[in-house]
Formats: C-alpha cells, sequence, structure tokens
C-alpha cells in the first residue's frame, strides 16, 4: 500500500509540522524489541495539496460573495468552558431556548465576578471568551420571570409581554411568577488564536477548526440577539417582507447565510442568501384552512390539525401570553368542560369548591369574551397531558418565526423556488444590505480580537475555458454557442433501429395516432429509423380507480396476450401528473422482471422540441449515442485516452425529511468501452437510512465471491472494452461535506481497492478521486453585469483553500437566478494530471449528458448516479417491505433493522442507459 503515500508525481506531500503535544498527555511506554511483530501500518490519506493554478481561457474580472477579514489578535486565546444548567431542585434544563435568556441574565447579574468578560454562547453547552475567566470553575444562581415562551420574537424585548389577568393566573395555576436556574461553568479547553494564522497557511488542525467555530458562534449569537431564527449558519429576521407564501400554509423566510472561510487570499465571511420554511403567522384558524385546503373551519380534518400543530407556539389573547400546543380537546368547546375554583368558598371539609364549567361558557359568562365561531370547534390544549388548559381557537394566533420541516409537496417546490429566485444584480444588493444592517463593527467580541470585515465584494480572476468540440451524424462536427446546442437539420452520431415496440396508455385523453406519427417523422429527421408499433395497449377503464400495482399488472397480462415476445420497447402514457404513482411499479415491471427498456411520458403539449427530447431519451437508453466529443471520436483526450480508464459517479440519495425509515439508496455509475467516455451504465443498492458511505463497494459473500457493486461495473468494463481492466480510475463522488472527505479517501477507496485485489492480486491501478458540491455559499457575479457568469468559467485563485486542490466550474449557461457553481476538491490525483488537463476533463465532462442539448452544472456521471438512485428508489415506495428485506442495516438496541433490497435488473438492461 505504500504507494499511497507519494502523490502521482512521485512526490511526497511536504507533511504540516506535528501538533504540539497537550500537557496532560502521558506517554505511552514503546513494546520492547521482541515482542510479536505490528500488523503493518495502514496509511491513512489525506487529501492531496493543490499542485499548481490552471492558465487555459479567457480572463475574466469576477466579483464573489467573499468579505475579507482582518484580524489584528493573533496572540490571544480563547477559553472553552461547558455550560450545565438546572432547576433549583437540580433537574436538568431541557428546554431549548431558555439556555440563552439563563446566561444573558448571568452577564448582567454577575459581570464583575466575570471581570467584565464578554460570553460567546451557543445556546446549548459551550461557552466561549477571549482571555480566561476568574475561576475554573463558576456556579451562580439566577431568577428569570415568566417562563413561557422559549425564544423572544424579533418585536418586543422579553419582558415587556402584557400580563395575564389575575383569574387567567389562578385558573392556570402555571410557574409563571418566576423560576430560579443553578449554572455551572467550567473551563474546558484552550484555543490559541495563532490557529487561525495557521489555517491561513494550509496548516489546518483541530484548533483552528474550534477557533474558526468561535466566530461562527459570535455571528450566530449576534443575530439571536436580533430576535432572529437561527437554522445552523444561516438566520432569519422577523420581517414580513422576507415571507414569501408557497401554500398550504408554509411560507418561504428568505434570511441570510454566514461562515467564515480561510481560503488562499486570508480569511473571508461568506455571506450569502437562504432561504426555510416557515408556519404562516397569524390566527391558528388561517393556518389550518390554508394547510388543508378547505374553505371554512367547519371542513378541518381534526386528526391532521392534531398532528400538525403539536409543539407550534401560539400566543393568547387578550393576555398575549406564549404557549406551547400539546395536542385538542376531544370535545367542542362548548361542551369540553374542567373545574373551576369558587371565589372565597370552601365546603365544610375546607377544599376549595368548584364548579364544572364549559370552557365556552367560562369565556364568554366569566370573562365576558365574545366568541364568534369556537362553539363547536375542539379547543387548542397547552396543558400537561394530566392537567390540560384549553383555549377557543379563535383566541390562538401563531407565533411567527416557527420551522416548518415536513417535505414540501411539488407544487409548493415549484412555487418556492419561482419566489426565491433572485437575478445577480439584486442578490449583490441584498448581500450588500445585509452587511450594512448586521453592523458587525459594533458586535464587543470581534472588537476583542480585533475582528474587522471589509463591506465590498472580494474581486477574483476567472478564466473562461472553451467549450468542446462536439461530433454528431454524418461525421459533422460543430461548437456549441453558450453551453447550447440544437439538433435541428442535424443527425444523432449513433442512431439506433425501434423494430418491436408498443404503446401503453394509461392516459384517458390523449391522440395516440398523432403522436406516433410525429414521433417516427421526428425520427427520420434525426437518423433513427422506427417501424409502425406492434401494438397500442390502451389501459381497461374499469381498472383506472384500482391501486398502482394492479393497473400495472393487468396492462401487463393484456400486453403478454397479444404479443409474441418480450418488445426491443416500451413507450408508456402516463396519467396528466409529474408524479403519477404508476411510475414506480411500472418501472419495476419492465426493467426487473421482464428486461424491457421502457419511456414514460405524461404529455401536454406535444411539439417538435417535445418530441425531439423524448427521442434523446429512448435513443440513449437503447444503446444509441446523441452527440460525443471530437477527442472522445479521434482518441486524444489528455491522459484518459493514453491508457485504459474506468470514469465513475457516485451518489446515495436519502429519504425526505419525514420519511426517517425509507433506506438511503447507493447508486455508482461507470464509464463503458473505453476511449468512450459518454456510455455509461449504473449499479444501485439499498443501505441503512440517512448512511452516507456506500456500504456495498466490495461484499465479499466467500472466498471467492464478491457480491459488491465495484466487482459488476468492472467486469462489464473489461467485457465492453475489448478485455482490457482499467489502468486509471477517475471517481467523481457527490454529496459529501468537509468533514467526510477522510472517509471517502480512507473507507470507500478502501473498498474498491479491496474488490480489484479480489479481482487480481497483482493488479494496482491508479486513482483519481474528486469530489463534487453543490450545496455550499460561494456565488460569483460580472462586475457591471446583469447577467451571469458565461458558461465554462472556472476559478481557482483567491477564494479557494490555502492548500488543497479544489477549484469552482459553472460549465452551464445560468438562465434563471444567479449561477451555482459546482466546487471540486481533487481528493487524490495518483495519475498526475496538469491543472489544465484535470479541469478541461471536469469541463468537458459536462458536455456529454444524452439527455440534454446543454452543457449541465455538474458532470454527468454523477448527474446520471442521481437519476439512476431516485428511479430505483421509486421502486420502494410500493413495497411490501417484508418480503424483499434482508439483514444488513443500521443496529439499533435489538440488532440490526433489515434493509429491504432492491432488485436487480434483468441482464439485458442493467448495462443499458435506463435511467436516462
Amino acid at each position: 500500500m505504500d504507494t499511497f503515500e507519494k502523490d502521482g508525481n512521485g512526490a511526497t506531500d511536504a507533511l504540516p509540522p506535528p501538533p504540539p503535544v497537550p500537557a496532560n498527555v502521558v506517554p505511552i511506554r514503546a513494546e520492547p524489541e521482541d515482542a510479536p511483530e505490528p500488523a503493518k501500518k495502514k496509511v491513512v490519506r489525506v487529501p492531496i495539496a493543490r499542485r499548481g493554478l490552471g492558465s487555459k481561457g479567457q480572463k475574466i474580472p469576477l466579483l464573489t460573495n467573499h468579505f475579507k477579514v482582518n484580524v489584528t489578535n493573533v496572540d490571544g486565546h480563547f477559553f472553552h468552558y461547558s455550560v450545565s444548567l438546572s432547576y433549583e431542585d437540580d433537574r436538568p434544563v431541557d428546554g431549548k431556548g431558555i439556555g440563552r435568556r439563563v446566561i444573558d441574565r448571568v452577564h448582567e447579574t454577575y459581570d464583575t465576578e466575570l471581570a467584565g468578560k464578554d460570553f460567546a454562547y451557543d445556546g446549548e453547552k459551550s461557552l466561549f471568551t477571549i482571555g480566561p475567566l476568574p475561576r475554573n470553575k463558576l456556579e451562580f444562581t439566577v431568577v428569570l420571570e415568566d417562563i413561557i415562551s422559549n425564544r423572544n420574537n424579533g418585536n418586543c424585548s422579553p419582558g415587556s409581554r402584557g400580563s395575564p389577568n389575575e383569574n387567567d393566573r389562578k385558573r392556570l395555576r402555571r410557574p409563571y411568577q418566576s423560576k430560579t436556574f443553578k449554572v455551572e461553568i467550567s473551563f474546558a479547553a484552550k484555543i490559541p488564536m495563532q490557529a487561525i494564522a495557521n489555517a491561513l497557511r494550509g496548516q489546518e488542525s483541530e484548533n483552528s477548526q474550534e477557533a474558526l467555530r468561535v466566530l461562527d458562534i459570535i455571528l450566530r449569537q449576534h443575530a439571536a440577539k436580533q430576535g432572529c431564527l437561527l437554522v445552523r449558519q444561516s438566520f432569519f429576521h422577523n420581517d414580513p417582507r422576507n415571507f414569501a407564501d408557497v401554500g398550504g400554509g408554509v411560507l418561504g423566510c428568505r434570511g441570510f447565510h454566514s461562515s467564515f472561510r480561510t481560503t488562499q487570499g486570508g480569511l473571508s465571511l461568506n455571506i450569502d442568501v437562504s432561504t426555510t420554511m416557515i408556519i404562516q403567522p397569524g390566527p391558528v384558524v388561517d393556518f389550518l384552512i390554508a394547510n388543508q385546503n378547505v374553505k371554512d373551519p367547519f371542513s378541518i380534518d381534526w386528526a391532521k390539525a392534531k398532528r400538525v400543530l403539536k409543539n407550534l407556539r401560539v400566543k393568547t389573547s387578550p393576555s398575549n401570553s406564549e404557549y406551547k400546543i400539546t395536542g385538542l380537546s376531544e370535545k367542542p368547546c362548548k361542551e369540553q368542560t374542567f373545574s373551576l375554583k369558587q371565589k372565597g368558598g370552601k365546603d365544610e371539609d375546607g377544599e376549595v369548591q368548584t364548579l364544572e364549567v364549559t370552557v365556552y361558557d367560562y369565556f364568554v359568562n366569566y370573562r365576558n369574551i365574545e366568541l364568534r365561531y369556537s362553539a363547536d370547534l375542539p379547543c387548542i390544549n397547552v396543558g400537561k397531558p394530566k392537567r390540560p388548559t384549553f383555549f377557543p381557537l379563535e383566541l390562538c394566533s401563531l407565533v411567527s418565526l416557527q420551522r416548518y420541516t415536513k417535505a414540501l409537496n411539488t407544487f409548493q417546490r415549484a412555487s418556492l423556488v419561482e419566489k426565491s429566485r433572485q437575478k445577480p444584480q439584486e442578490r449583490m444588493r441584498v448581500l450588500s444590505d445585509a452587511l450594512k444592517v448586521n453592523n458587525y463593527d459594533a458586535e464587543p467580541m470581534l472588537r476583542s480580537c480585533g475582528i474587522s470585515i471589509s463591506s465590498n465584494f472580494t474581486q477574483v480572476e476567472g478564466r473562461v475555458l472553451s467549450a468542446p468540440r462536439l461530433k454528431v451524424g454524418n461525421g459533422e462536427d460543430f461548437f456549441p454557442r453558450n453551453g447550447r446546442w440544437n439538433f435541428n437539420n442535424k443527425k444523432l452520431v449513433d442512431p439506433t433501429k425501434i423494430e418491436r415496440w408498443g404503446v401503453v396508455n394509461f392516459s384517458a385523453r390523449c391522440d395516440i395516432r398523432g403522436l406516433v406519427r410525429d414521433l417516427i417523422k421526428c425520427g427520420e429527421l434525426k437518423g433513427i429509423h422506427i417501424d409502425p408499433p406492434f401494438d397500442v395497449f390502451e389501459e381497461n377503464p374499469q381498472f383506472r380507480r384500482a391501486p398502482p400495482l394492479v393497473r400495472v399488472e393487468k396492462m401487463f397480462e393484456d400486453i403478454q396476450s397479444k404479443l409474441p415476445g418480450a418488445p426491443q420497447f416500451l413507450l408508456c402514457l402516463l396519467p396528466e401528473r409529474k408524479n403519477s404513482d404508476l411510475y414506480g411499479p411500472w418501472k419495476r415491471k419492465n426493467l426487473a422482471e421482464h428486461g424491457i427498456v421502457t419511456q414514460c411520458i405524461a404529455p401536454t403539449r406535444v411539439n417538435d422540441q417535445y418530441l425531439t427530447n423524448v427521442l434523446l431519451k429512448i435513443n440513449a437508453k437503447l444503446g444509441g449515442l446523441n452527440s460525443m466529443l471530437a477527442v472522445e471520436h479521434s482518441p486524444s483526450i489528455p491522459v484518459v485516452s493514453k491508457a485504459p480508464t474506468i470514469i465513475l459517479g457516485m451518489d446515495v440519495s436519502h429519504g425526505s425529511p419525514g420519511q426517517s425509515d425509507m433506506p438511503s439508496i447507493a447508486a455508482v455509475v461507470s464509464s463503458r468501452q473505453w476511449p468512450l467516455i459518454s456510455r455509461f451504465r449504473a449499479s444501485v443498492r439499498t443501505q441503512s437510512p440517512k448512511v452516507e458511505m456506500i456500504d456495498s463497494l466490495f461484499k465479499r459473500v466467500s472466498d471467492t465471491e464478491d457480491d459488491g457493486i465495484i466487482r459488476e461495473l468492472l467486469l462489464e468494463f473489461y467485457v465492453s472494452s475489448g478485455k482490457r481492466k482499467p489502468d486509471q480510475f477517475i471517481i467523481f463522488r457527490d454529496g459529501v461535506s468537509e468533514s467526510q472527505f477522510n472517509q471517502v479517501l480512507n473507507i470507500e477507496l478502501d473498498q474498491i481497492i479491496e474488490a480489484c485485489k479480489f479481482l487480481d492480486e497483482k493488479w494496482s491501478p491508479k486513482f483519481v478521486v474528486i469530489v463534487a458540491q453543490k450545496n455550499h455559499h460561494t456565488k460569483f457575479f460580472q462586475p457591471g453585469s446583469p447577467d451571469n457568469v458565461p458558461p465554462g468559467t472556472v476559478i481557482d485563485n483567491k477564494v479557494c483553500h490555502p492548500r488543497n486542490n479544489d477549484f469552482y466550474l459553472c460549465a452551464h449557461a445560468g438562465m434563471i437566478g444567479t449561477t451555482r457553481p459546482t466546487h471540486y476538491h481533487v481528493l487524490l490525483d495518483e495519475v498526475g494530471f496538469s491543472p489544465d488537463d484535470l479541469q478541461d476533463l471536469v469541463h468537458s465532462l459536462s458536455y456529454v449528458y444524452q439527455r440534454s442539448t446543454t452543457a449541465i452544472s455538474v458532470v454527468a456521471p454523477i448527474c446520471y448516479a442521481h437519476l439512476a438512485a431516485t428511479q430505483l428508489g421509486q421502486f420502494m415506495k410500493f413495497e411490501d417491505m417484508s418480503e424483499t428485506s434482508s439483514s444488513h442495516g443500521g443496529m439499533t438496541s435489538a440488532g440490526a433493522i433489515p434493509v429491504p433490497q432492491l432488485p436487480r435488473l434483468q441482464e439485458n438492461v442493467c448495462n443499458s442507459m435506463f435511467f436516462c
């Protein structure tokens, strides 16, 4: 394994100096000489250092949303203290959000005992100061009035809530007046600020990450003090101008992301616009009507309402107190009773006399509050299960800035995308304003660190790579313009023939004859010969209301009774809906059970453009190619054409936030038929929910069997590439954060190497590992221009990592909103690419995506992996999970949870681009 200690040029990386040994470490005694030989120590790989900058392309000046940070005080130390909060009776405080109020009170009350120091508190268990507190362990007691709310709401100061009237207080007997807290602050660690300077020289350590975390916490605290909602590194002000209704009682709320980043140009603050979902504030009843899309309160489904409302915070009028909803009353307001204590009256045993009153009566007759519509609706319960506290629905209003965390439906998502778009110049203006509003110069902690933040966008130099030349049919070459091209008057480079095929119609209204005629005609123009279809299979109307699995079964019975053998291809018309629930079962039946290639459409407007796009997908699925790179045709791709090279794209897709039990789906696609880099096939497996590392790359079943993904891909590459084993692997990995880079390099790559060794012990191919990230917050702008950066723009200076080999690429033409560049991190390169060759290859791989006639924003193998995972994920939706489960998966207290396995695809489709 020692080949991995060197980088591809044979030069060993210069290692940073070893970290200082902490004072409390006791050295371990070395073993004597005659001890048994230890197992050979495994080399731990770390991301490689940058080897230089690219120089190809037309230079272009750009601005980026990084703001330069100057740090003058690097000699000091941050002191980290752990905080524990408890009530008087030593019960720990569990409620979120109280922490900040308690710590603020400690800060006000005990200023002298704390030597006047400012705190950076993360709201949970960590607190940081600059320089030490007077003692290593401090204990305080503080009293807070009126613990009703978890978080004060940006509009009023915590102390200014209207006090509930007397009766209310008596009735509720809540610990409203005040609570006493015990606070223990004890020393945990000391972090030198020098670590920030070290990180800027590329020497990252635990210390430097912690030091930057402290700076991020200072910014979060700054936002919390302004009454913002905090979500990880983003914050959202309570300002209705930032809210956009996306339907269903949900609002998109616009705020800002901010984080400190170490870059080649020094420390910078990266600020970007960010959006989160919140519950529509205001009357609870309005929210429920919008959420369930009903016309009045009397049509509300209360079982559903109870689930949605649980744990949301409401303000009640007229007292304006804040509570958390615990549930709804069983009975309507005019029937729901509670025991009202009588004033001054005690019975002969000295017990306080009570009277059973309905909630409606109490509010209308005792409190003289008019209720217009609550009488027949359930009440809102804000009490404990054993001691409920009811309020009529119309007196309750939802507090602003409460997150909505469920998955959005298709319409909400579309509406959110549309409403959160911003053109580049508007985004720059919003970010400039944010810097002014935040007024970081006034933040005392930042001032004590000697930190000042520039208000100017950082200037960087980009380079625009020219688009690769493409090949189409009849030996024609052409150059894409502005990241796009079309097939008008052109033939496909490798068109297929479609001879045995049929049309399946699940859609009630569609002119099938016309559609088929136009498809055949359009095919001829593109060079695809299409025979008339064997048959059109119409769905029997009596099954239209049946469950999806039944509809698919019945349709297949019909097809099998009429067709002499399996068709080459089926065109399937789905009902007019984007996410038809027939899709998963239909794909599964075709691909896994019958090995039939299928194309689904749900046509609304059929024109030439639509038909061409459908044909591009069909041609790719049936083994044709639509266009290819000229350098691939002549094979002259630097490095890749010289030796057999396999290109992998790896991605894991997880269920949406609400479905915790849906298995995650790992997909790996691999290139085939070297020297081509436009043809791919996919291998997909399920794994435990929410696990990011792919666990089935190598799966040893016995001494001779490996049932893993990689072996399957390698065997196919060998067959399709003229019996050659790849000498070079270029691996693109999607969806991992910087904290997981080492796992990709040491866990996943090890599995891939094991799979190779298992096939042939003597085989040692070379590896290139590149991570692609889309969800980061760096954006680029053209100064003084309303347009997005041109397609092909690459940036590898100034805002990139001080040591590691990374670059940003905008390969596509951003049509709407602001282009989101893809951030590529080259973690390993044993092949020894020059920066230009590697950036060129990544750029070229954005032009081989067979489904579209545009450059795409991230390399094709990653897009394909994503498509394959999504498509096979649809298989799982309608599964009876029990019959296909296997017993590998996450551990729980009860042992392994079985993860349902995906059915394997039939031989004849598993090597196709079925996912296209």
